[in-house]
């Protein structure tokens, strides 16, 4: 049998494009419904496991989500497989429980509001079957346990209405006489005893209307317990935290530092990294976005309104001002404009599942690195090039500014990020793919799918002059549609596990699958 061969030869070619289907949709609104501010989404993350999806919104809630696909429901193995249960199943999600996590607040010091808004989750590691996460807005940081606690229910009280007189009576007269004597001897308790024994009996054959209460029930509810705080160590607005994969240690990062913390200590932070000039005049970029390493406890990487990521080692020395590496791509002769540093800030930066790629989010593009390679991208992908003509009204409406998040499939085969009019695009990174999927989110999510392949290999100068055809008419993208700058799809999640991503659109949360 030559079955090795052709194992062997299988990946030559790239893996086929996926074919995206609904799968589920959390507060969908009707037609007309206006969206309530607080109730859009900020933040979505899977756990490790991909069983828990967790989001937050602007009004400071955290929303959990379990798997139930998963659960085999009493069914047995061999069922389960001779039903081809496994191969046909798809993630299913269902409402676990939210919980109030930031409230808004007001620092007197320098007389700011500071908004309820939740910025970053980061899922911790269980433990005993309860849930850790933690969770920020603009200043603080929390770290939140959720579990089941039985709640007991008691019966049998005495207050059955047909005796409570009796009740009553019994307990009146025995009140009301069993003062005198405590006067009398000092408010001596082993008087006021010794008077009722004396005084009190019970008839023959007891009294049938009082009776022990009893414990009948002992129903579960999930609750959410706010176990640490980590605050007043960021004068600026917090935009990342990042869990780190020795399971102890975390780190938070705002515009001009990044502090590492220990899980157990909240009142006690270390400043690894720190770009504020001594004179604020000079200051000429900003941390846009931080993360640890998914495997290498002493690596992070962070990256810049510049356009720049930065690999630290925390090895080096106490404070890494110093890069082990960086990443940047020069600029092309002739191509800067009033736009061009704007558009170059990374907004968002995921390392793949086993660190050797760090997929990054600029307003205009995503680009994927490897950490082994600092001379430039090993792929980009144009996700908006129509919007190009049109970046001075984007900046006139401060579209320009908007932060899209960007997520890597678990295999490493795919990536994914948002845009304007609720898209989203999927692209394959493999070599040789040509994926490049634009998909809604509604319940039609394939309704406005592009159908000239936009995925660059390393030259992109053939491609931008195809997805520019459709730019001649304003407020049409490359498929003809209209685009509409104030929705827009910011934040997704890709499964850890399988091909299925989640993200939010307003205040609804769409799940698709492939």
């Amino acid at each position: 049998m030559h079955g090795g061969d052709e194992v062997v030869a299988a990946p030559a070619g790239p893996p086929q494009p996926l074919d995206w289907k609904f799968s589920q949709v959390f507060g969908e609104r009707t037609a007309g419904e206006e969206v309530q501010e607080v109730d859009i989404i900020s933040a979505i993350e899977f756990d490790k496991t991909g069983d828990h999806l967790a989001t937050g919104d602007r009004g400071g809630r955290v929303v959990l989500f379990e798997r139930t696909d998963t659960k085999d429901h009493g069914v047995s193995r061999r069922d389960l497989e001779r039903m081809d249960y496994l191969i046909s199943r798809h993630p299913e999600f269902r409402y676990k429980t939210e919980f109030q996590s930031h409230e808004p607040e007001f620092d007197y010091l320098k007389s700011l509001e500071i908004e309820e808004k939740i910025n970053k989750i980061r899922w911790c590691q269980t433990a005993n079957s309860a849930l850790f996460l933690l969770s920020t807005n603009d200043k603080t940081i929390k770290f939140w346990k959720v579990q089941e606690k039985k709640v007991k229910k008691i019966s049998d009280m005495n207050l059955d209405p047909s005796k409570a007189v009796g009740n009553g009576s019994i307990a009146s007269s025995s009140n009301s006489s069993s003062p005198k004597p405590c006067l009398a001897n000092g408010s001596s308790l082993g008087g006021s005893y010794n008077y009722l024994s004396h005084d009190f009996s019970f008839p023959p054959g007891g009294l049938p209307s009082l009776h022990l209460p009893v414990v009948t029930s002992q129903e579960t509810n999930l609750v959410a317990r706010c176990r640490r705080v980590y605050g007043h160590a960021h004068d600026y607005h917090i935009n990342s935290i990042s869990n780190n994969s020795d399971g102890e240690t975390f780190i938070s990062a705002d515009d001009l530092r990044i502090n590492l913390w220990n899980l157990e200590i909240s009142n006690q932070s270390f400043n690894i990294v720190d770009v504020k000039p001594a004179n604020m005049e000079d200051l000429t970029e900003v941390i846009t976005s931080a993360e640890f390493h998914p495997t290498h406890c002493n690596m992070l990487a962070y990256s810049s309104s510049k356009g720049s990521i930065r690999l630290i080692d925390l090895r080096q020395s106490a404070l890494c001002d110093s890069h082990a590496k960086l990443f940047e791509e020069p600029e092309a002769p002739g191509s800067r404009s009033f736009f061009t540093e704007i558009i170059a800030s990374i907004s968002d930066i995921k390392f793949a599942k086993d660190g050797r790629y760090i997929l990054s989010r600029d307003y205009m593009t995503l680009k994927l690195w490897d950490i082994n390679m600092d001379s430039g991208p090993v792929a980009t992908f144009q996700v908006h090039e129509y919007l190009r003509p049109k970046l001075c009204d984007l900046y006139e409406n401060d579209s320009i500014f908007d932060k899209f998040e960007c997520c890597l499939s678990g295999d490493g085969l795919r990536v994914a990020t948002g845009s304007y009019s609720n898209l989203f695009r999927v692209f394959g990174c493999a070599p040789g793919s040509t994926e490049a999927t634009t998909l809604e989110a509604s319940k039609n999510p394939m309704r406005r799918q592009v159908q000239t392949p936009s995925r660059p290999s390393r030259p992109l100068s053939s491609i931008t002059r195809v997805v520019r055809r459709g730019t001649e008419t304003p407020g049409v993208d490359a498929n003809g549609n209209s685009f509409d700058f104030t929705t827009k799809l910011l934040h997704l999640a890709w499964h850890p596990t399988e091909n299925s991503i989640a993200c939010a659109a307003a205040n609804s949360l769409y799940m698709y699958y492939a």
